[in-house]
């Protein structure tokens, strides 16, 4: 079992005392990482892993040790970390998300070809891992490309098909997505009452999409990427009328939501206005879910050369942020390492 850097239990403790060095770091040194100069309200928690998720306890961190690996879980008090699919064969996971009962939602595929590593990303299938440890997970019979969303407030789950997935079922090209309840039956996870929230041809404009959150508080609306469409855009859907909204609607920059505040005011963006070089190369913004396209930089990881910031959550307090540190010419999802930000402290220092 592997325990992280015994520095971890004193992360929240350096939060409350307030250090008040500069809100954004200096100026990079040449070949410095973004790690080796972090302002006061960012703090490293693991030195590998990327795709993190909170727990609803905000007490620790489920994330993934690499792209097709294991799920693993950082207690934030302790520092350690548990493999939580160490127990059982698998080919390895692109996403692990918390349930919310505690349980785990897993995607991952049937079998990996390594020298074909996009298709596995689309070819995914979701599964259920029961939070004791003890048992294998349970699939639920659906294909899902990249990421699904997952309500922190009932078992409710939503998801994207490509046409790669279902070929005899959807044109070329095109993406569907769809929402269902994770019911328990005899204390085995199923879908139930599954329906397909909207597809490519329902559309205002063409772009591949992508589920990404559920907008609190009613969670009426689900947030997707429009990947190609303007670049790739922030866009919503309301669950009832399936009506689309575009909240970035900003032509020739990257924007991709990863993450919604509680509030459901605000969405995470990892977006390139800093700098307009396309997906390689973001930082973490934050997005008024008004239309007004009000925007606000959360962090400056892109300002080395070679690094950017991606794939942020945010704790249901509000508060914290945790995100990843990627490299900008590597696969999207790859991360070397999970950092938190306390939202608390940058606004502290921003006074």
């Amino acid at each position: 079992m592997n325990t992280m850097n015994t520095r971890l239990p004193i992360f929240f403790g350096c939060f409350a005392l307030g250090m008040l060095p500069p809100l954004r770091a200096a100026d990079p040194a040449p070949g410095s990482s973004p790690a080796d100069n972090l302002p006061p309200h960012i703090r490293q928690v693991t030195w590998f892993g990327e795709r993190a998720d909170w727990s609803h306890d905000e007490k620790r961190i489920l994330f993934l040790s690499k792209t097709f690996g294991d799920a693993m879980e950082l207690d934030l008090a302790t520092g350690r970390v548990r493999n939580r699919t160490a127990h059982y064969s698998h080919h390895g996971y692109t996403r692990a998300l918390y349930l919310a009962n505690g349980d785990f939602l897993l995607s991952g595929p049937e079998q990996f070809d390594p020298k074909k590593p996009g298709e596995a990303r689309v070819q995914c299938w979701l599964y259920v891992l029961d939070r004791s440890g003890t048992k294998p997970p349970v699939p639920l019979g659906t294909k899902c490309s990249e990421g699904p969303a997952v309500s922190r407030k009932r078992l409710h789950i939503a998801w994207t098909h490509v046409a790669a997935e279902y070929p005899d079922e959807m044109p070329a090209g095109s993406s569907r997505m769809l929402e269902a309840d994770i019911a328990y039956e005899d204390g085995k996870p199923m879908l139930a009452n599954q329906r397909t929230i909207i597809e490519s041809k329902d559309l205002p404009f063409r772009c591949t999409m992508e589920t990404q959150n559920f907008r609190p508080p009613d969670e009426q609306e689900l947030t997707f990427s429009a990947y190609g469409h303007q670049g790739t855009d922030v866009c919503g859907v309301n669950l009832r009328t399936r009506k689309v909204v575009n909240y970035a609607n900003a032509p020739g920059q990257y924007d991709e939501p990863e993450g919604i505040f509680p509030d459901g005011q605000f969405t995470l963006v990892e977006c390139d206005k800093q700098n307009l070089k396309r997906a390689g190369y973001v930082d973490l913004w934050r997005l008024k879910l008004d239309g007004s396209g009000a925007y606000d930089r959360l962090t400056y990881f892109s300002d080395y050369p070679g690094y950017k910031a991606s794939n942020p959550v945010v704790s249901d307090n509000g508060r914290f942020i945790a995100f990843q540190m990627a490299k900008s010419r590597e696969a999207a999802g790859v991360g070397h390492g999970i950092f938190v930000l306390d939202l608390d402290l940058s606004r502290t220092r921003q006074r």
